[in-house]
């Protein structure tokens, strides 16, 4: 990392904030600072000097910053200068808005793959990487699609043995079973167990 990312400690709270309005009009050119500022300030929970609970609120009250661009900010430099120890000049030739596409992919992704990712965001015209991207994204929920379709199978396969009948009978009487029941408590339990089923196979994916 060089000198400039190092933790500037003896710099106050006060030349903090003053240093964002003057970085924040230009936000392409000074993305790299003003996200390492940001994240200081998260970090070190500085804007209480300011009297804010809350860092949304102060970079929204004091900067006119959403509080979504500013967690973008803190998040690039934490990720690809801090976490990742990349350089300046190749962090900013790549750019903000090309790093932004890329970082969800990259954020619970391997070493390996991360730097793949980065080059790809280095070489591939906008168009061709946003392309990419969604093509991943397709095959990524491709991918979850099939999941869903094994476990039906076996849960029609189960039910199909259990009844000893015909997927059409199998269906009246499951017709029969729900007419009386109460369906916001049916939704409830649904919407439970399919948040358990997504998690499960979301840490599947991460081992």
């Amino acid at each position: 990392m060089t000198e400039k990312y190092e933790r500037k400690e003896t710099q106050s709270p006060d030349e903090k904030f003053k240093a964002i309005s003057n970085l924040k009009d230009q936000l392409e050119e000074n993305f790299i600072t003003l996200g390492q500022l940001l994240s200081e300030i998260k970090r070190a929970k500085l804007y209480r000097f300011k009297g804010y609970e809350k860092f949304k609120d102060f970079i929204e009250a004091e900067y006119a910053l959403s509080g979504s661009l500013a967690a973008k900010l803190v998040q690039s430099f934490d990720l690809f200068i801090e976490e990742m120890d990349m350089d300046e000049a190749s962090v900013k030739e790549i750019g903000f808005d090309r790093l932004q596409m890329i970082r969800p992919l990259m954020q619970k992704a391997e070493w390996k793959e991360r730097e793949e990712w980065v080059q790809k965001a280095g070489e591939l015209p906008t168009k061709d990487l946003r392309d990419h991207i969604k093509e991943i994204k397709k095959q990524n929920q491709e991918e979850d699609i099939d999941l869903k379709k094994v476990y039906i199978e076996q849960y029609m396969e189960k039910m199909l043995t259990w009844f000893n009948c015909s997927g059409k009978e199998l269906q009246f009487k499951l017709a029969l079973f729900f007419q009386d029941a109460d369906l916001e408590q049916v939704k409830k339990i649904v919407k439970e167990r399919q948040r358990e089923f997504e998690l499960e196979q979301q840490k599947v994916k991460e081992e």
